[in-house]
């Protein structure tokens, strides 16, 4: 695989497995998440572009995003 970037193309990313929510709707309004190779971040794209780009986090943010949502720091960005 190339070198990572953030707004890659996220078909460029061949190697990974990407991964929805279950609690996506089936018109597909949601994004998905692939963890990259040798512990590189992860990978979030928009299931309805799934050639678009692809946003790279490193482990430790997603995390921290996770733990938010977890504790309802974003609850208020839902209408």
């Amino acid at each position: 695989m190339h070198q990572t970037y953030n707004g890659m193309p996220a078909g460029e990313l061949l190697s990974v497995a990407w991964q929805k929510s279950r609690r996506s709707n089936p018109n597909g309004n949601c994004v998905e998440i692939a963890a990259l190779p040798d512990s590189g971040g992860i990978a979030v794209r928009n299931s309805r572009d799934p050639d678009g780009p692809a946003l790279i986090y490193t482990s430790d943010e997603i995390a921290a995003f996770v733990l938010g949502a977890r504790d309802g720091d974003f609850d208020n960005l839902i209408a």
